[in-house]
C-alpha cells in the first residue's frame, strides 16, 4: 500500500483524506513515479471545492516530480531511475503515481526534483502568458495581479527579461517587498489604493497593454478599465470567485479590447511545445535568470493546513507537499 490524499465530496479542506491506497501498476504507455515533492496550486482548490467539477472519488493534485520506478508496455522515452516532472495529471498528492509517459519531462542534472515540482505548473504558466498569450516586448507595460503569489513572482521576472515595465498589485508591505525584489517597477497596495486609479496615474492615462489577472471577480472590471486601446485581458484564474458573464459589446466600447481565458493545458497540448517550454524554463532557473521562492513545505498528511494557508493568503511563492 501507499499513501495518497483523496476526496470523496466537494467542500472545504476537511474533505481531504490522507489514506492508504493500492500501489499503482503501469498500464501501457504509463510510468509509475515515486514522488519526491508535489506542488499545491489554486487550481487544486478549484477542484476541491467543485468550482471546476471533476469525477469523484479522486486523488487530488496535478503537479509533481520524482523518480521513475517502473514503466509499462511500449514506453521508451523514460526508464526506471530517470528523474522526471509533470503538470496537468491528477494523482500527484501521493507517494506514487502512474503518469502517461508522453506527459513527463526529464530533468537536467542541476534541476532537483523539489525545484521541478515548484516550477512546472506556475513556471510554465508564467512562460506561456508572457511569451505566447501576450508576447511582451520592450516598451510594453503589464499589470500583474497577486504579484507576490507563485505565478506572480515568476511572471514579473519573465516580463522583465522581455523588457517590459511591470505594475504589480499586492496586499501587504511584506508582499510588496517581495514583488519589488522580483523586479516589479511599480507596486500597488490594493488594500489601500484603487489599482485602476494608480495604473492610470502611472501610465499618464494611457493604460497597460496587458493585464494578467488570476483573481477574477473582485478585480475584473477595474482590470478591463486599466487597459489601453486594443489591450488584452488575460484572465488565467479566479481566486476571488467567478466573473459574471461579459457582453462583448463592452470590449468595443472600451477600446477594441481582447479578452482570453487561457489554461496551461492548451499551451502544452503538443509534446514539442511541452518540451520547449520546460527546456526554456529549466534553462532560466539553471542560469539564475529565474528565481523560485520555495519556503513553504508541508508533509503530505498536513495537506489540509496547506490548503487553508493558501486560501487565507498566508503564503508567498510556492507551496510543496512532501510525501
Amino acid at each position: 500500500m501507499a499513501k495518497a490524499v483523496r476526496i470523496y465530496s466537494f467542500g472545504d479542506p476537511s474533505v481531504l483524506r490522507y489514506e492508504d491506497v493500492p500501489e499503482p501498476s503501469p498500464k501501457a504507455g504509463e510510468a509509475v513515479v515515486r514522488i519526491d515533492a508535489a506542488g499545491i496550486n489554486f487550481l487544486d482548490v478549484y477542484h476541491r471545492t467543485g468550482l471546476y467539477p471533476i469525477p469523484l472519488p479522486l486523488t487530488l493534485g496535478q503537479e509533481a516530480a520524482g523518480t521513475v520506478v517502473e514503466v509499462g508496455e511500449g514506453v521508451s522515452t523514460v526508464k526506471a531511475g530517470d528523474r522526471v516532472a509533470w503538470s496537468g495529471i491528477f494523482g500527484s498528492y501521493a507517494q506514487l503515481n502512474a503518469v502517461p509517459a508522453h506527459r513527463l519531462v526529464q530533468l537536467p542534472p542541476r534541476i532537483t526534483t523539489r525545484v521541478a515540482a515548484a516550477a512546472m505548473l506556475q513556471g510554465m504558466t508564467a512562460h506561456y502568458l508572457a511569451t505566447s498569450t501576450y508576447p511582451l516586448q520592450p516598451g510594453d507595460t503589464c499589470l500583474v495581479h497577486a504579484g507576490a503569489g507563485g505565478v506572480g513572482l515568476l511572471l514579473t521576472q519573465v516580463a522583465k527579461m522581455r523588457g517590459a515595465r511591470v505594475i504589480a498589485t499586492v496586499s501587504t508591505e511584506e508582499k510588496a517587498a517581495l514583488s519589488r525584489q522580483a523586479g516589479a517597477d511599480e507596486v500597488v497596495m490594493y488594500t489601500r489604493q484603487d489599482f485602476e486609479v494608480e495604473v492610470k496615474r502611472l501610465t499618464e492615462g494611457r493604460g497597460v497593454q496587458v493585464v494578467y489577472d488570476s483573481v477574477g471577480q473582485t478585480t475584473f472590471a477595474k482590470s478591463i478599465n486599466s487597459l489601453a486601446p486594443r489591450g488584452l485581458m488575460a484572465l488565467y484564474g479566479q481566486s476571488s470567485g467567478a466573473v459574471a458573464p461579459v457582453d462583448p459589446l463592452m470590449l468595443s466600447q472600451k477600446g477594441s479590447l481582447f479578452l482570453t481565458r487561457p489554461t496551461l493545458v492548451t499551451y502544452v497540448a503538443e509534446r514539442a511545445e511541452l518540451e520547449q517550454r520546460a527546456s526554456e524554463l529549466f534553462a532560466w532557473i539553471e542560469t539564475g535568470a529565474l528565481r523560485l521562492r520555495m519556503e513553504f513545505d508541508y508533509p503530505l498528511e498536513e495537506v489540509a493546513a496547506a490548503h487553508r494557508a493558501l486560501e487565507a493568503r498566508q503564503t508567498t511563492g510556492k507551496i510543496l507537499l512532501i510525501p
